[in-house]
Parts: structure tokens; C-alpha cells; sequence
């Protein structure tokens, strides 16, 4: 059985003769270790990320050993816990394993290849299930190509784009408002080509100061900066074979400019310190929703960076251009946060989709799934309307007043006449009804349409669901898109 070396062990213990010991014997193996005689600091230690397996004796001062074990599962479940102790019995033992531990040893040891091959077999079962997280979280990325969803002709281009540029490894620009899903267009791309085995490294370049966003992508050396206080790879050697998407690529400051330069170049990343350089096979994906042409023409942004990064250009068009793609999108949401919630929450009624429709959406998808679980999380009912959604979607313009003339500009002519007509058309039979009382046959005849006909009007607008009692079975109903 092959031991993985690499796994970091935390050794709790106080007395200091055991501790010793116990380290001794697994850095032999290889292991490093961390190892502490207070179960208070023992509980600090064992929050480092890195800590892979924790060996702690159960009987010490001011924290047990078993509420330590139980501490640090709640704090980290994914660590794997083995317990010691001097006096065993079986109550121990059983009381140990369903707090979560990973096995349990006696003090002292017949044989100290009891201690390597338990924690041996407690690394290779956290690594095992480091692997499978990260088999999970990469399937899970994989199928988020399905997110970009969309049946306009604009989207249409971009997943035309996508396909053939996958199987290139030529450098990618994707311009777009923020929302509009640039990351899921790069994950696109990348889990559709030949690097798709290898990382995806994301980062976003406007989050962090200019030595933490240098530190960050190309590395640093012990010593290079304060706090450097050991060698650190940075993301470009950490995405090697793979892809890189640098988000936000028009905020980084002019001299981080200048390396960035020189990795698209050279294939080539010198850390922060080093003299130097280490070759990387990395593809560059980069977004912004920074106009760089204009950047450039203003000398924030380096001309030939520009060129470096604007081989491919993708522009992912704004939501309130392509109103066609929002029931499709609402759709999908809803089925997602309904999904999650476990709430039986099955369509739209045509008011609340026309008002998503016509809706400007300034933050873009991002928004309209906002919306979306907003509406999921507290909706009563099993199908939406306009009063699940924010307050400002329930405010009724009057027609052909200028704000509702003004909330329909931004749509295809025929979409906006279409829309235009069913609001004319729903306040036209809510005042016929008002005027005869709600009488259904009256307001039949004064419109001049057939009773059943007239009935059948009211329930496609949902009128009588607003303005009268209507018998069992003709409430609202969802509006269905295919």
C-alpha cells in the first residue's frame, strides 16, 4: 500500500514524552506534523486548511480529548480523527467512533506499525475523498454550459463561437455587462477542449491590491514581500496545462500589465523575488465589462496587452436585448431554487411573465435570478404571479401613457405590440366587467363575443381571477413555454 506522503498530521497530546514520540515516528514516514501539547491550541491548529488527519489523546486538562474530536468534525467534518488513550475500554471506543473518529488506539503501542498504518489509511481516505469533491465540483462546472441558456440569435452566435473556439488555444476576450455570465462562457470553453482534464483557474483581478494580485497570479518567494514568510506557485503555474480566466482584466494596474505581457509572450511567469522564470503551457481567458478600446485610447490600458488578449472576441449581449431568452431563463431558475427549496412552485401566470419580460433587467441574468429565488423563497403558491415578485414589478401603467411606452422601447417591435395588446386587451375586460356588475353574460353582450367565448377571454388574462368569482376550476393557470 502506498502511503500519501504529503498528507499533514496534527498530533494533540500533553505529555510531552508521547508527543515527541508519536512525531518521531511519522515524520519517519515522511509526514509532516504539526504537533501540540494543549488541547486549546490543539483546537487553533486544527482550523489550518492544510491539516489532513489529527491523532489526539483523549484525557487532558481543560478540553478532553473527545470534545476536541468533536470541535474540530464540526469545524472541519472532512478531517480525519484517530483517537489514543492509556485507558482503553470498549464505551470509549464506541463513544469515540460515533463522534465521528476515524479509529482508536491504545497507549502503549505493541507495535509503532499500528500508528503508521492507521494513519496512513486515514490519509489515503482523505485523499480519497479529496478527490471525489473534486471530481464532483469539476462534473458540477462541466454541466453549467447548460446555464447559458438562451433561444435568441444572439446567443445562438455566442454557442456557435464557443464550440469553435474550444478547440483552439488561442487567447479569448469576453466583453459584457456584469451578469451577463462571462465565467459560464469560459467554463464553456474550456471544459469543451482538449484541456479539459487539466484546471480551471478563475480569479477575479479587481478584488485585490497590486502586490496581493501579483502575489496571487505568478507566485512569490520567501522573503519577496512582508508576510512572504515561505515559496508560494501562483495561479498561472497552479492552471499549468489548463486554463486561466482573469475576470475583471480591465482593472489591473500598469505594471501588473507589463508581466501579464510577458506570460502571453514568453509562456513564462517569474514570482515576486525570483530571478528566474518558469515556463507555463497556461491558456488566458480574460473578461471585462471595461470598454478596452476605449482604456486603451486612453492610456489606462497597454496597447500591445490589448492585442495580446483581443485574438477571439466574445460579446455576450445584455439580458434587455434579448427579451426572448427571459421566459426560457425564469423558467429554468424556477425549476433550479424549487428544486433546492424542495417547494412545489410549477410556472408563471402570463401577468407576472410579462412583467419579467418587460422588465429593463440593469444587472442581467445575475438579476433575473435574483428575482427568481427571491419570488420561490416566498411565494405561498404553487404558481407565480406579479405579487410574488419585487414591488416594483406589481406597478401598472396606464395605457399608453409614456412610462409604459418607455417600459416597452428597449423590445422588438412585434413583441412590444404583442405585449402592448394583452394590457389593453386585460384592462379593456376588467372595466367591461366593472361596468355590468360582474355580470359575465352582460358584459358578453355589451362586447358582442359569445358568453363561452367571452369566459374563455376572462381566463386567458386573468381577469375573472382579479375582478369576479369564478367557479371551481377556472383560476389562473401557468403560462407555459416550450
Amino acid at each position: 500500500m502506498t502511503q500519501p506522503k504529503r498528507a499533514k498530521i496534527l498530533v494533540v497530546d500533553d505529555d510531552t514524552v508521547v508527543l515527541k514520540a508519536v512525531t518521531s515516528i511519522l515524520q519517519r514516514e515522511g509526514y509532516p506534523v504539526v504537533a501540540v501539547d494543549d488541547a486549546v491550541e490543539g483546537l487553533a491548529a486544527a482550523k489550518d486548511p492544510s491539516i489532513d488527519v489529527a491523532v489526539l489523546d483523549i484525557n487532558m486538562p481543560h478540553l478532553s480529548g473527545m470534545d476536541l474530536l468533536k470541535a474540530i468534525k464540526a469545524e472541519r467534518p472532512d478531517v480525519e480523527v484517530i483517537m489514543m488513550t492509556a485507558y482503553a475500554t470498549v464505551e470509549t471506543a464506541v463513544e469515540a467512533v460515533k463522534a465521528g473518529a476515524y479509529d482508536y488506539l491504545t497507549k502503549p503501542f505493541e507495535n509503532i506499525d499500528d500508528l503508521s498504518l492507521t494513519v496512513g489509511k486515514a490519509a489515503e481516505r482523505k485523499a480519497l475523498k479529496d478527490r471525489t469533491r473534486a471530481l464532483e465540483e469539476a462534473l458540477t462546472a462541466r454541466s453549467q454550459f447548460e446555464d447559458l441558456i438562451g433561444q435568441s440569435s444572439q446567443m445562438r452566435a455566442v454557442f456557435k463561437l464557443v464550440e469553435t473556439v474550444s478547440h483552439s488555444t488561442a487567447t479569448v476576450l469576453i466583453q459584457g455587462e456584469s451578469g451577463t455570465g462571462k465565467e459560464l462562457v469560459a467554463r464553456a470553453i474550456h471544459y469543451r477542449s482538449a484541456r479539459k482534464d487539466k484546471p480551471f483557474v478563475a480569479i477575479n483581478c479587481s478584488a485585490l491590491t497590486e502586490t496581493l494580485l501579483e502575489s496571487e497570479l505568478f507566485g512569490h518567494m520567501k522573503g519577496a514581500f512582508t508576510g512572504a514568510t515561505g515559496n508560494k506557485k501562483g495561479l498561472f503555474e497552479a492552471a499549468d496545462g489548463g486554463t486561466i480566466f482573469l475576470d475583471e482584466i480591465g482593472d489591473v494596474p500598469p505594471a501588473t500589465q507589463v508581466r501579464l505581457l510577458r506570460v502571453l509572450q514568453e509562456g513564462e511567469v517569474k514570482r515576486v523575488g525570483a530571478n528566474e522564470p518558469v515556463k507555463v503551457d497556461v491558456r488566458v481567458i480574460a473578461a471585462t465589462h471595461v470598454d478596452l478600446t476605449r482604456a486603451k485610447e486612453q492610456g489606462k490600458f497597454r496597447e500591445d496587452l490589448f492585442y495580446r488578449l483581443n485574438v477571439i472576441t466574445i460579446d455576450l449581449p445584455p439580458l434587455r436585448d434579448r427579451p426572448e431568452d427571459v421566459p426560457l431563463l425564469a423558467h429554468h431558475f424556477l425549476k433550479m431554487y424549487a428544486a433546492k427549496l424542495a417547494k412545489k412552485v410549477t410556472g408563471f401566470t402570463p401577468r407576472a411573465m410579462e412583467a419579467l419580460t418587460v422588465n429593463r433587467w440593469t444587472g442581467n441574468v445575475r438579476e433575473l435570478e435574483n428575482v427568481i429565488e427571491r419570488a420561490v423563497v416566498l411565494t405561498s403558491n404553487e404558481v407565480l404571479d406579479v405579487e410574488d415578485l419585487p414591488p416594483g414589478f406589481q406597478e401598472s401603467p396606464q395605457a399608453g401613457s409614456p412610462v409604459e411606452v418607455f417600459s416597452l422601447a428597449h423590445l422588438p417591435y412585434a413583441q412590444a405590440k404583442r405585449l402592448a395588446m394583452r394590457a389593453f386587451e386585460r384592462r379593456y375586460l376588467t372595466a367591461l366587467l366593472e361596468r355590468n356588475n360582474n355580470n359575465v353574460s352582460s358584459a358578453a353582450r355589451a362586447a358582442g363575443v359569445d358568453r363561452s367565448n367571452f369566459r374563455r377571454l376572462l381566463k386567458q388574462y386573468e381577469v375573472a381571477g382579479r375582478t369576479m368569482k369564478t367557479r371551481k376550476g377556472e383560476g389562473n393557470s401557468p403560462l407555459e413555454v416550450a
